[in-house]
């Protein structure tokens, strides 16, 4: 069984926790079953946690954790509802996992929240993103990223790509996306 590369949630939270020195605001944009917000409750002060899935939200309500804002709309929506700058921003793009696979991400809305969320990074901030690409949308949601974060100015972010290079075309990707 492989460690380090067997899970990008347990290496996306390992990033958070050892390289993100200020926790006081982090956003998921993908709240689905909840994992990437339960985490981000342990470790920052406040999280807003988007999902377009009524039934997604209404089920994590439920854990009615008091530093968690629930938010049910789209996450290119950010700044309807956040007035701060965030110190972590996660997207665990796709579809909910056990859910209707034919609701997933799309590559308009997400290419949309990513640049507000670097707008809305603070300094020193992150920006995690797991891209699926087994399906015909994370394909193109995936291609769509990558363009984008190449383009980011390089004296402003650096942008690391975490991909296990041995297996298929269509497995995971890691973006981390640092601002300077």
């Amino acid at each position: 069984m492989f460690t380090y590369t067997a899970d990008f949630s347990s290496l996306t939270h390992s990033i958070v926790k050892n390289f993100i020195k200020e926790k006081k605001v982090a956003i998921d944009g993908t709240l689905g079953n909840g994992f990437d917000t339960d985490f981000l409750a342990d470790n920052f002060e406040i999280v807003y946690s988007f999902d377009i899935q009524k039934i997604a939200c209404e089920k994590y309500k439920e854990n009615q954790k008091k530093n968690v804002v629930v938010i049910n709309d789209s996450h290119h929506k950010f700044l309807e509802y956040i007035n701060e700058e965030a110190n972590c921003i996660i997207y665990n793009l796709g579809f909910l996992p056990g859910g209707d696979k034919a609701i997933t991400t799309c590559h308009k809305s997400s290419i949309e929240s990513i640049r507000i969320g670097i707008d809305i990074l603070k300094s020193g901030g992150m920006m995690l993103i797991t891209s699926y690409r087994g399906h015909d949308e994370g394909m193109s949601e995936y291609n769509y990223i990558q363009e984008l974060l190449y383009k980011l100015p390089k004296n402003k972010y650096a942008v690391m790509k975490h991909e296990i290079i041995n297996r298929s075309n269509k497995s995971p990707v890691l973006f981390v996306v640092e601002k300077k």
